[in-house]
């Protein structure tokens, strides 16, 4: 995107200040944890300790991203007994860790738990009573992958883990003992570079050295077959997945339906898929596609779909979990991005084969995914369906000389 190319954004009645400094809430924290670490500190000499534990709070797309670190940690320590620390909604990524720790901690995190939030007096109760059950363990050192977790090094700090390593954020910094500068780099590099502090080593830091991948089942292969058997048409294949964990993210789907109508015309099967819960905008989209795609929201189970990917010839969708989990299965994607950062989470592979299509905003990407005026929020709907289905037409039909 050329700065010619870029348009401003409309006004809104209450858009997020990104020049801001942290709430009220961040320095409250910020003073307690300083006050606390100046209290009392861990025995930063402890040994006779050898394990470690990983901690990484996040959902399925950022799970994703941290397998790569993870592997290499595991290559490159083979004898380190691994502690790793997710939420219980991690489960379905695990596969892509499979063999990279040894042990399984699940942590309803706070803050990261879809439903109603767990109060102040909760939280704070939490981390001491898991860090207290932490404590009597043989953890030498703690890895905390998300930059900004400020409850995780907390935790890692009542553990009274001799070696606390991290990313130099405000709230985290006061926890940590080995912190290292936060960069404007992918969250794969992050957490690699997080693993090379540890194990004292410079990461190689691009997909061909450390790539994503995701192991699918046979089971689930099958079950992706039979299917697109049901389905019928013919290859190739094209998946829509509109959903996204922040509905900041999404296109509308009347776009989508553009597009679908586009693809069909050029001989494309297409498939529109969602999560649990994400029925009402796939039925949205295929609505709008007009008898041009076929609606399998609700139909697949993350293993499945990762089947159904990496029988696909091409995925498209906005920033999410199961766009990344096309990535890691080999399948050629499209992503579109608007408030989100494609340096830090953009697709982690090939770029000829990986697409960026980002919003023509001036002010994207803001990193903001909390605008209070979602409806009116425009930023990745600006990107004009013309451009998504040229880009899908060329990556799909670049070989045989067909035109739109």
């Amino acid at each position: 995107m050329t700065p010619s190319e870029t348009t401003p954004a409309p006004r809104y009645p209450h858009p997020p200040d990104p020049r801001a400094g942290p709430s009220w809430r961040a320095r409250l924290r910020r003073s307690l944890a300083v006050g606390l670490t100046r209290l009392a500190s861990p025995n930063e000499r402890d040994t006779g300790r050898r394990g470690v534990l990983l901690i990484r709070p996040d959902h399925l797309g950022d799970l994703l991203f941290l397998a790569p670190a993870l592997h290499w940690l595991r290559r490159q320590a083979p004898d380190l007994p691994l502690t790793l620390m997710v939420g219980p909604w991690a489960r379905p990524a695990l596969p892509a860790l499979a063999g990279a720790y040894d042990e399984l901690i699940e942590v309803p995190f706070p803050a990261f738990e879809r439903g109603p939030r767990q109060g102040v007096r909760t939280r704070w109760t939490l981390a001491w009573r898991l860090g207290r059950t932490l404590a009597g363990r043989d953890f030498a050192a703690a890895v905390v992958f998300r930059p900004d977790h400020w409850w995780g090094a907390l935790m890692a700090w009542l553990a009274r883990i001799p070696l606390r390593v991290g990313y130099d954020t405000y709230e985290t910094a006061p926890y940590l003992n080995r912190r290292l500068a936060l960069r404007h780099e992918h969250a794969v590099a992050r957490n690699l570079r997080l693993v090379g502090a540890l194990l004292g080593e410079t990461p190689v830091l691009r997909p061909d050295a450390h790539p994503l991948t995701f192991p699918v089942a046979p089971a689930d292969r099958e079950a992706a077959a039979r299917l697109l058997a049901a389905v019928g048409g013919r290859r190739p294949y094209v998946v829509i997945h509109p959903g996204a964990g922040a509905a900041v993210k999404w296109w509308e789907p009347a776009a989508w339906g553009v597009v679908a109508q586009g693809l069909h015309a050029q001989g494309a099967t297409v498939l529109v898929t969602g999560g649990p819960g994400e029925e009402p905008l796939t039925a949205a989209v295929v609505s709008a596609a007009g008898g041009a795609a076929v609606d399998l929201g609700g139909r697949t189970s993350f293993g499945v779909l990762a089947g159904l990917l990496a029988q696909a010839d091409l995925v498209l969708g906005p920033d999410s979990g199961p766009l990344h989990l096309a990535v890691a299965v080999g399948t050629p994607t499209i992503h579109l991005f608007g408030p989100a950062d494609p340096v830090l989470f953009g697709p982690w592979g090939d770029p000829a084969r990986h697409i960026v299509l980002s919003s023509p905003w001036a002010c994207a990407p803001c990193g903001r995914l909390d605008w209070p005026d979602l409806p009116a929020h425009g930023c990745v709907r600006a990107i004009p369906p013309t451009r998504v289905l040229a880009q899908a037409i060329a990556m799909l039909f670049a070989d045989d000389g067909r035109k739109m």
